[in-house]
């Protein structure tokens, strides 16, 4: 018998395939599938067999076949694939059959209706047509004998009453009626029912199941919703009384009787049948009977069980005998039915069934297009489609799918508390430092008043009483009021006020005073306030579906091709198969028939297994042999019985190489299915014997047998391939990582890396921890004669990471991984794409490893231990001091960063001390030694009776260093005590931490779901953080499948809202890849373009922004909209607020750039703001938002009334960066009041601070005067953060970041208030190193976060070394007082840095390149006021270094003297030069003529000192040769008005005394230390400790000097008594200042307590002169023995004229 021709096989439908023909498709298959070619064979079988057995009526029949050719011709012309259907016919019909009175009608009238053209059209298209039937019948899909597709419309799942025996008795599938594998259930579900793949060769007379797996979905075009059933009464009243007739029964209509019966019966139940909605379905069966040899013979037939088992032995060799089974399954069937009081039809005969069936497929391909068509299924994808994938083996998401759908029943629609609707304004505790309770004015609108209510109130007054004083406004007796069904809402912002909190502590609220604007406020109530977020009652009773809402979301990983090409293409196989063995030409038809496997290889994943590549062989070998007689006797029908075994013709090699490749094709659909299920496809049927995994001693081992679906970009550019297998548990290697041998690439359909290698790690099952991964990581070597690498901008000669991929040992049940698996190995492609294309699915490249794990005839299973019962605690007091020193100083470590191995050994052995140092846990817990089975006990034991950790503190152990799940649901559970808005702050984290947890139903993925569902704002954050996610690599899929479990319970109103907001945003993104495309004048217009479209939008939205779920625009303002000139070319968007009382909203949308990093600096500067405020240090931060909505896009909230520090000092001139006066000027322009300066020069100290601390602490560098900005309220921010942990911006081989932080002297000018230091800047000392200190108290909060940003791919935190830059920058292991005096150093390094104004200059000249050189009466030297020029002074003739000066100012240096001779002067002129001078001048002409080679210039650094007579001399000569060597360059150079510049005469050489005047000492005598006024205050800081005394000066204010100059102050200590004067400690120098700020420790060592309470401190306060003796300005003593020396005491002392050493 020819296997492959009549070999069956059935897909059952699902929600998971395609319910129509998207016109790509169609157009592919009608290459492939001749149907002109189908129906004339069809036609012709049709009419040998007629011919053969003398049917009468063959010519009504013929006619019939000949008219529905007709048709199908006039509708191929419309398509190429799928015929459509007139819907005039189908209204007719019904109309039709309305008007019949069924009772009445006779059989022959019945039949005569029956065989009507236009009856059977309307009919079939209702109807599923199959002749093989299964114990529930509802079908999409139905293949007939030309393979050509037939659709039905799932209208109409429902329940056969009547249990049909199996056609083949060893058919093992049941139908469950439980739970379905899927996690799907018929009481929860409204969609249809995921069956198996069925391919079944007849010979081995049984189905084998090969579901498909749930990794990629279809994509159906139309909505998935049950449609009312097409199906109508009268119809089935109709189809009732046929199948009851016996002329029905003769003319063959049975091949669909038993379908109508189902159909009726499914409309007579609908309602009341919940099972209906799981309903098996036959796609497709192959039962051509035409090419088939028959045999007639049909054996016992036992009945079926009722609860629908299949227990039958029937055989059935021959599609024949499934038509004559049928009969008998019908008569079943029929008994059946009349049981229940129904009729059925009885028997069929064969040869009148398929004139029928032969039209009936004809004019299906119309009817079902068109019918798709009405049912809105059929075109390009829209909106309304909803994908549906196949999971029903995936236990892993069906189990995840039951638990949120537990989770969703705790938080119902009903309750206003977890499902309000709308957003809550956040609130944010802030501690009051002054204890005085300030207070705000609020403006409330009150729909009764036309003028908002105004009214003073205290900041800690509660927002209900807020409200009660509103509605005292509104009503006389408020006894009669219910104050909690009121609210306040923000003016301008859809947020409302939280009623139990005081108003003060609300964000808005503390940015209104921030900035000094209204506090305006709405009052309304609960029933008028908008709830357009709230989740309904549909809500709550929509079965959780986990792909169902992920259509419109990005899917980088998914390719949506799997599903419907698989049963389009096992369709077209057997038709190939079938048209090879007829067909004359083979060596075509077979070619074909490869074809068509190659796609199906391709279309799983490109995998290609042995066995398909030699039946490939041995196909192509048979087709080049003679062909035997038996194909032409296959073609005959006669009556003829033949025995089973002479069904299969071994004499064919044809039949035999296909029947091979038909086992091939078999054995691949089964290992894709099965390793793409997370666990193996066990049915609860099964018992299989378990074995625990902690006897098992067998080592773990596996083998690598190949990489599928090599590209061949990949095959030219690498040589050989190899893995890395690494055993890993706490993101730690188990074992040393184990290295495959290197290969090459294969090819046969395509490339493939091919190992078949075993690997074992030497270590026993039983050791492996439960959360064991085995992590496999591709290489690729270089092919080191290929021209062209993957990268072309790097040489690299090592070996490359093409991808990488990880899998759980153990399963979610805690079974050990067996048999085949295919791991998806995903690698973003190489940088060929265009710069913010990196969205296109084309950026991600696929490839699948398969690896072989060993097969045990039972389950190992990994049981969970219970906790050890002992309780042991000591006090960390009861250690020996040594011991008890060490452990102090482990647990005094911020982070477990630092911890050597010693230190883990110590620590876990002393681990029963820790318990009074709660925070110690995570550190307790990394110390572990070992995770296996036996260790848990005393682990889990530790965990149980700890102490619960602060819910910060317990985010640490959610990294990657814990991955046992029971550590991480402790954490869990004491990280449920935070508040949705301090959750919302750490959300990135828990999002990225997600990452780590081994299953998806995790505790940290229920909390999070759970949280989104109770609030808005975070549900809003937790959707753009999960996208965001969708493009990593290694996780993206994992993230896919919680996103969509988050929009399945998010609610249809907020899903839409997302939606939209989804659909907004790459409207944007269309809009500025536009424009950053364009350039010059174009730009203007591809912008005005782009921003009315997206206006278009918002004429049928209402929007919210992705940055801040409060604010809703209702349309664009397009003449405010711009884009900015920066490389970039971000888009200035200006929205109108749907709020009439709210103001515009101006955000920036940015294409290109990674934002991720921006978002990840701002949270943690967000963070530190939040810190200072709770300790009561208000730094007036500026805090903006800024979402990345994709991969390199993103929104960022603009600041109003802001510029850039640039902006600011290029009105000053290009050199406005060197001058002290610009940012001080132009904050007096828009605070042009005293008072209102005062404010804003007390809001750029604060913010100055803040920004200083917190930009060193995060190391952010690149910081130009381009990305530091300043309100006009005085308040300083930071902008562009890609630059950050100490990663600088180069400047050739230097870094441009050479200051710790950016802090210049014009900054200094606003601090000080003027060019002197005063005590304003002792503040900002003070406020800084406060500031700083509060973080490092903090120091484990901001190493643990940005550990758990190791993993999101940033590329400047990728590992431990940028974690320890944070680390050392908190200076961990020092005092508060040695950290004062550090951070003090830092400010006066950058305040002296040349370097940063240099770099604010480059950027100026950067920017100015765009409009030309400044004019002439900008300065371009900082100490020239204007700039000169050839033209103005005269060309220069001769030039030289006369001389050098020795000069005090206050220091002494050297200056050197310039004689600079011009044309048309007799006499020359003099200019006065210091070395820096020179300096400048060199630097800035190397900016402005970066091609000219520059003369050498001096270097600047000497050995020894620097300001002596021998490196004058030398400099002079040096400078005289460089000055000589510029003149004769090249005269663009030697002309330049920067030349020019630099020798024009100052106003300070014309003051000199001439070229001879020397500076000599002055004779006057120094005055006496003691003489003269005394005055000012010196703040100290004194403590003792470990034998030590520490002094630390800190500032002095108001010093007084005798004639009236600026002293250079220092401090000098003794303890008294000292005869020999060994006490004598000294500060620094200051310069010139009455105001200096030291903060520099004295210390005294080896003194005792006692010895120091008989000594007295001696404090004096000098002024260092250059030409004349120090003088004394002040003093104090102090008698130690007043001091509480066990404590620090922080004070200010006055000076007095106190004697001194």
């Amino acid at each position: 018998m020819d296997i492959c021709s009549c070999s069956m096989a059935q897909i059952s439908s699902s929600n998971g395939f395609k319910q129509h023909s998207s016109p790509s498709l169609a157009a592919a298959r009608s290459k492939d599938v001749d149907k002109e070619e189908a129906l004339q064979m069809e036609a012709e079988a049709l009419a040998k067999m007629q011919k053969e057995r003398g049917v009468a009526g063959n010519k009504q029949t013929f006619h019939s076949l000949s008219s529905t050719r007709q048709k199908a011709q006039a509708h191929n012309k419309q398509d190429h694939d799928l015929m459509v259907f007139p819907e005039s016919d189908a209204k007719s019909m019904e109309d039709k059959l309305s008007t019949i009175d069924i009772e009445k009608l006779t059989h022959a009238e019945l039949e005569k209706l029956l065989l009507d053209d236009s009856f059977e059209s309307s009919k079939v298209s209702a109807l599923p047509v199959s002749p093989i039937l299964s114990p529930s019948v509802s079908s999409q899909f139905y293949l007939g004998p030309t393979g050509q597709r037939r659709h039905w419309t799932p209208g109409i799942p429902a329940p056969v009453t009547c249990t049909l025996p199996p056609i083949y008795p060893s058919a093992s599938y049941t139908k469950q009626t439980g739970v379905f594998q899927n996690g799907f259930h018929p009481t929860m579900s409204s969609y249809h029912s995921r069956e198996p793949i069925y391919l079944g060769l007849p010979r081995q007379a049984q189905y084998i199941s090969y579901p498909l797996a749930a990794t990629t979905p279809f994509h159906p075009q139309g909505s998935l919703p049950i449609y009312p059933p097409v199906l109508t009464p009268e119809m089935a009243k109709v189809f009732d009384k046929i199948a009851s007739t016996s002329e029905f029964l003769k003319n063959g209509k049975s091949s669909t009787d038993l379908e109508m019966t189902a159909i009726k019966s499914a409309v007579s139940n609908l309602p009341a049948s919940e099972s209906c909605r799981d309903v098996s379905k036959f796609d497709w069966l192959d039962l051509d009977p035409l090419s088939k040899p028959k045999v007639d013979s049909v054996e016992t037939l036992n009945k079926a069980e009722n609860d629908g088992e299949r227990a039958s032995s029937m055989t059935a060799e021959d599609p024949w005998d499934a038509v004559l089974l049928e009969e008998k399954l019908l008569v079943t069937c029929h008994l059946e039915r009349k049981l229940n009081g129904k009729s059925s039809g009885a028997t069929v005969t064969r040869s009148q069934s398929l004139n029928m069936r032969t039209t009936q497929l004809t004019k299906l391909q119309g009817q079902t297009s068109q019918l798709q068509k009405d049912n809105g299924t059929t075109g390009m994808l829209t909106e309304n489609v909803l994908p549906q994938e196949i999971e029903g083996q995936n236990q892993e998401l069906s189990a995840f799918s039951q638990a949120v759908t537990k989770l969703r029943t705790k938080f119902p629609y009903t309750n206003q508390q977890t499902n309000p609707g709308f957003v809550l304004s956040p609130v944010m505790l802030q501690r009051n430092i002054s204890g005085e309770s300030a207070s705000i004015k609020v403006s409330i609108e009150i729909e009764e008043f036309q003028q908002p209510v105004t009214f003073t109130c205290d900041v800690s007054s509660p927002v209900e009483l807020i409200i009660m004083q509103a509605l005292c406004w509104v009503h006389d007796d408020l006894n009669e009021v219910d104050i909690g069904s009121y609210i306040l809402k923000v003016c301008g912002q859809e947020e409302v006020l939280q009623n139990k909190h005081c108003i003060g502590s609300h964000e808005y609220i503390q940015n209104c005073r921030k900035w000094d604007t209204e506090i305006k406020l709405q009052l309304l109530t609960h029933s008028v306030i908008c709830r357009d977020l709230a989740r309904t009652e549909d809500d709550d009773r929509t079965p959780i579906h986990l792909t169902k809402h992920l259509y419109k979301v990005e899917k980088p990983f998914r390719e949506p091709i799997i599903r419907s090409s698989i049963e389009e293409l096992l369709d077209v196989y057997h038709k190939q198969v079938n048209i090879a063995l007829r067909n004359e030409n083979r060596h075509k038809a077979v070619d074909h028939v490869i074809k068509t496997v190659r796609k199906i290889c391709s279309t799983l994943d490109c995998v290609e297994t042995p066995a398909i590549t030699e039946s490939v062989k041995k196909l192509r070998r048979a087709v080049n042999l003679p062909r035997t007689k038996n194909a032409e006797v296959s073609l005959k029908c006669d009556d003829m019985s033949q025995s089973s075994s002479g069904s299969l013709q071994p004499e064919n090699p044809l039949k035999v190489s296909i029947d091979q490749l038909t086992r091939a094709v078999e054995a691949l659909l089964q290992l894709h299915v099965n390793s793409c299920s997370n666990s193996a496809a066990v049915s609860p049927g099964d018992s299989r014997s378990t074995k625990e995994a902690w006897t098992a001693t067998e080592h773990l081992q596996f083998t690598i047998f190949a990489a599928h679906g090599i590209s061949s970009s990949w095959v030219s550019n690498y040589e050989k391939y190899y893995l890395i297998c690494s055993l890993t548990h706490n993101g730690k290697d188990l074992f040393k990582p184990v290295q495959s041998k290197k290969v090459g690439t294969y090819k046969n359909f395509f490339y493939l890396i091919k190992w078949d290698e075993l690997i074992i790690f030497p270590i026993q099952i039983s050791q492996l921890p439960l959360e064991s991964v085995l992590c496999l990581t591709l290489f690729g070597i270089l092919n080191q004669s290929s021209g062209s690498s993957p990268d072309s901008n790097k040489q690299r000669k090592g070996p490359e990471i093409l991808g990488q991929v990880s899998l759980p040992l153990f399963d979610f049940r805690r079974l050990l991984t067996c048999g085949t698996k295919l791991l998806q190995l995903w690698t973003s492609s190489h940088p060929h794409h265009v710069s913010g294309m990196a969205s296109k699915k084309g950026n991600m490249e696929r490839i699948v490893l398969q690896i072989d794990f060993p097969s045990h005839a039972f389950d190992i299973e990994y049981k969970i231990p219970q906790a050890a019962k002992t309780t042991v605690h000591h006090s960390i007091e009861t250690l020996e001091k040594p011991l008890r020193e060490r452990l102090h100083a482990i647990l005094a470590k911020d982070n477990t960063i630092g911890l050597s191995k010693e230190d883990k050994e110590f620590l876990w052995d002393k681990r029963h001390y820790c318990h009074s140092h709660t925070s110690s846990l995570p550190k307790i817990l990394v110390s572990a030694p070992h995770w296996d089975w036996a260790s848990l006990p005393e682990i889990y034991s530790l965990l149980q009776q700890w102490p619960p950790l602060s819910p910060l503190a317990a985010l640490e152990l959610l990294d990657s260093k814990f991955a046992d799940q029971e550590v991480r649901n402790t954490a869990v559970n004491w990280i449920e005590t935070l508040s949705d808005d301090e959750l919302t702050d750490f959300l990135p984290q828990f999002v990225q931490a997600l990452k780590f947890e081994t299953y998806l139903d995790s505790a940290l993925v229920k909390f999070l779901l759970a949280r989104a569902l109770g609030s808005v704002r975070v549900a809003h954050y937790l959707y753009w953080l999960l996208k965001d996610t969708l493009y990593d690599t290694k996780f993206g899929v994992r993230y896919e499948q919680i996103l969509g479990a988050f929009l399945s319970v998010c609610g249809k109103r907020l899903r839409e809202e997302l939606e939209k907001q989804t659909r907004l945003v790459q409207l944007f993104g269309m809009v500025a890849e536009r424009v950053k495309q364009t350039s010059g004048s174009a730009r203007q217009a591809a912008l005005q373009n782009g921003m009315e479209r997206v206006q278009l939008f918002f004429l049928k939205n209402k929007c919210r922004l992705p940055l801040n779920p409060s604010l809703v625009a209702k349309e664009l303002n397009i003449k405010a909209c711009s884009f900015f000139s920066s490389n970039a070319v971000p888009l200035k968007v200006a929205l109108l607020n749907a709020d009439p009382l709210g103001e515009e909203i101006n955000v920036m949308f940015k294409v290109g750039e990674d934002l991720r990093q921006d978002m990840l600096a701002l949270q943690m500067i967000k963070i530190m703001d939040k810190i200072w405020l709770q300790e009561g240090l208000d730094l007036r931060m500026v805090i903006f938002k800024c979402l990345s909505t994709g991969k390199d896009r993103g929104m960022v909230e603009l600041v109003p009334a802001s510029d850039t520090l640039r902006k600011i000092q290029v009105e000053y001139g290009v050199t406005g960066s060197f001058k002290d006066k610009p940012l001080a000027e132009w904050l007096r322009k828009y605070n042009p009041t005293e008072e209102e300066y005062d404010k804003a020069s007390e809001n750029f100290i604060y913010s100055c601070a803040g920004c200083c601390v917190a930009t060193y602490v995060l190391g952010i560098c690149d910081r130009h005067n381009d990305n530091i900005m300043l309100r006009n309220t005085g308040h300083m921010f930071h902008i562009d953060f890609g630059k950050f942990l100490g990663h600088a911006q180069m400047f050739g081989s230097f870094k441009r970041d050479r200051a710790p932080f950016v802090l210049t002297s014009d900054m200094a000018y606003v601090i000080n208030g003027g060019e002197k230091p005063t005590i304003r800047f002792q503040l900002f000392v003070d406020l800084c190193c406060q500031a700083y200190n509060l973080i490092r108290k903090h120091a484990s909060l901001f190493l643990n976060l940005l550990s758990l940003m190791l993993s999101s791919g940033l590329p400047e935190l990728s590992g431990v070394q940028d974690l320890k830059y944070v680390q050392d920058a908190l200076q961990p292991q020092t005092t508060d007082a040695e950290a004062t005096i550090f951070f003090t150093r830092l400010i006066e390094s950058s305040l002296g840095s040349v370097a940063t104004k240099f770099n604010f200059f480059i950027h100026n000249l950067a920017q100015l390149r765009f409009s030309g050189l400044p004019s002439n009466d900008e300065p371009i030297l900082s100490f020239s006021a204007k700039t000169y020029s050839l033209k103005q002074d005269g060309r220069i003739k001769q030039v030289s270094v006369f001389t050098y000066q020795k000069r005090y100012n206050p220091d002494k240096h050297y200056i050197y003297v310039v004689r600079v001779l011009r044309e048309g002067q007799i006499e020359p002129t003099f200019v006065f030069r210091t070395f820096d001078e020179f300096q400048e001048l060199h630097n800035k002409l190397g900016i402005l003529f970066p091609l000219w080679k520059l003369p050498g210039f001096p270097n600047k650094m000497v050995l020894g000192r620097t300001h002596i007579k021998d490196v004058a001399a030398k400099r002079k000569v040096e400078l005289n040769s460089y000055i000589q060597s510029l003149m004769n360059s090249s005269a663009e150079v030697a002309e330049c008005d920067l030349v020019y510049t630099f020798f024009h005469p100052l106003l300070r050489d014309d003051k000199v005394e001439g070229i001879d005047g020397i500076a000599r000492p002055t004779d006057a005598s120094p005055s006496s230390p003691t003489s003269g006024k005394v005055g000012g205050e010196v703040k100290l800081s004194i403590s003792y400790r470990n034998s030590t005394l520490f002094i630390m000066v800190m500032h002095i204010k108001d010093l007084v000097t005798e004639d009236g100059a600026d002293p250079n102050p220092y401090v000098k200590t003794y303890l008294l008594p000292d005869t020999h004067k060994t006490s004598k400690r000294k500060t620094k120098i200051s310069r010139k200042t009455r105001n200096p700020t030291f903060n520099e420790m004295l210390v005294y060592s080896g003194y005792s307590m006692e010895t120091l309470k008989q000594r007295e401190l001696q404090l004096s306060v000098l002024s260092a002169e250059s030409l004349r003796e120090n003088f004394f300005l002040g003093g104090i003593t102090l008698s130690l023995k007043d001091f509480n020396l066990s404590k620090e005491t922080v004070n200010w002392y006055r000076l007095t004229a106190v004697p001194y050493l």
